[in-house]
């Protein structure tokens, strides 16, 4: 058996365990990192939730803290092309051959009671490998939630909560404050935290947590601002520090919202003896790239892929489709996952829209086209039903007129079918 023989039929392995589900708790994580020798308490980390731009602030932290001189690993998710995405060392994602490696020491230990669900199984193999590897410090994006999510078995010396908005109820409840309440299970005791949660009761729920536990609370707006520039750059005023003329390389106006959370953990890691020179933060945030998120991956003609997989990140992504794309015809290739408010995702993007492919993620949870046509037929009349997502990226771009532009959401299980077909294309 070659190594990519054996490499593709560890995929197959670790793919078939999403047939347990989703199962929040932390006992069995915890049972295979003690068989694994405790891999994460060899490293410093910070711990990242959110319900949208934790992905982004966690790359651009990953990023900037290379750019420090440390040696760094990321674990996101999910991927958009290859699995090996998820776990980064040093912004390279791991070889294929590490991946086997991974996967065998994490398969041989004792699980306990049930078989680990396929996110317990890959956070293990992320903490092994970055443990293996030796990192300095490592930057960890939560699945879902954070209380009970499998990434929470580590002691970061930051927590960082980007935003909070309703979702996935069936796990984390069905009110802002309960959602809150979630997502600061993250907070350890005595241990910084980070926010940039706008609701109020969501900030009195999580600042309640952060009293608790005696853990100094900064939130953006508050203890830290930040003020875009004319020219594009921002100005980020901190907690103790002012800094002038940064620019993050992400494109999108709520990304210097994120950068400011970013920065803000600069300065309270540098506080906290690490070593962070602002020339580094600068070049971190510029050559951060995070596939997917408002990424043009072709002029000519325009192709953007924008992962906008709840209300929020639709409502984002058509501020900048009004802002920056008005003057073209815009095509837009959708498909939705079934616990997301597809309604209203719709009714945010299509009115911005000359056309409309409706297609359909090869992931169970995927929405049928039919459904979203039900939807999209009173608020545009080109629409087209084309359930494969390569076929459907295919006929947007072969269609698309001189001027054009095909942005391609709603998934970002979308947007990883597409990405693979898009390099296929050579865009």
């Amino acid at each position: 058996m070659t190594q990519n023989d054996s490499y593709n039929n560890i995929l197959k392995s670790m793919y078939s365990l999403r047939r347990f589900g989703i199962k929040l708790g932390l006992s069995t994580i915890r049972r295979i990192l003690k068989g694994l020798g405790n891999p994460q308490n060899n490293f410093s980390c910070i711990h990242v939730a959110g319900t949208n731009g934790k992905g982004s602030v966690a790359s651009s932290l990953a990023s900037i803290l290379n750019a420090s001189g440390y040696k760094t690993g990321l674990y996101t998710s999910p991927h958009l092309v290859r699995f090996n995405e998820r776990i980064t060392i040093n912004n390279q994602p791991i070889s294929n051959a590490n991946v086997v490696e991974a996967y065998k020491a994490v398969k041989q230990v004792n699980y306990g009671k049930r078989e680990p669900t396929f996110f317990e199984f890959t956070t293990a193999m992320a903490f092994y490998k970055f443990g293996r590897q030796k990192v300095d410090w490592a930057v960890i994006e939560t699945g879902m939630g954070g209380r009970l999510d499998a990434t929470n078995i580590i002691k970061p010396a930051l927590s960082i909560i980007t935003n909070i908005s309703v979702e996935h109820r069936e796990y984390l409840g069905n009110t802002i404050a309960q959602i809150a309440g979630e997502k600061g299970g993250i907070i350890k005791k005595c241990t910084p935290v980070i926010i940039g949660i706008k609701q109020k009761r969501a900030i009195s729920v999580v600042k309640e947590i952060a009293s608790e536990k005696s853990a100094p609370f900064f939130r953006l707006g508050d203890d830290f601002k930040v003020k875009r520039n004319k020219s594009g750059n921002f100005t980020y005023f901190g907690i103790e520090n002012t800094w002038r003329n940064l620019q993050t390389g992400l494109l999108g106006n709520y990304q210097v919202d994120n950068a400011a959370l970013v920065v803000a953990a600069c300065e309270v890691l540098n506080k906290k003896n690490a070593s962070i020179p602002v020339k580094s933060i600068g070049e971190g945030l510029v050559n951060n790239n995070w596939p997917g998120r408002l990424e043009v991956v072709s002029t000519n003609p325009f192709v953007i892929l924008d992962g906008s997989h709840n209300l929020i990140a639709s409502r984002n992504l058509a501020r900048y489709l009004a802002d920056n794309l008005s003057d073209r015809k815009i095509t837009l290739v959708i498909g939705i996952l079934d616990d997301k408010p597809y309604s209203a995702m719709l009714k945010s993007l299509l009115p911005l829209c000359s056309r409309a492919i409706l297609t359909s993620p090869k992931i169970d949870r995927a929405l049928s086209p039919e459904r979203l046509f039900a939807v999209a037929e009173s608020l545009i009349s080109d629409i087209t039903i084309i359930p494969d997502v390569a076929k459907a990226v295919n006929h947007a771009i072969e269609s698309a007129r001189p001027g054009d532009a095909v942005c391609i959401a709603g998934s970002l299980y979308v947007v990883g079918e597409a990405k693979e077909t898009l390099e296929k294309m050579k865009y």
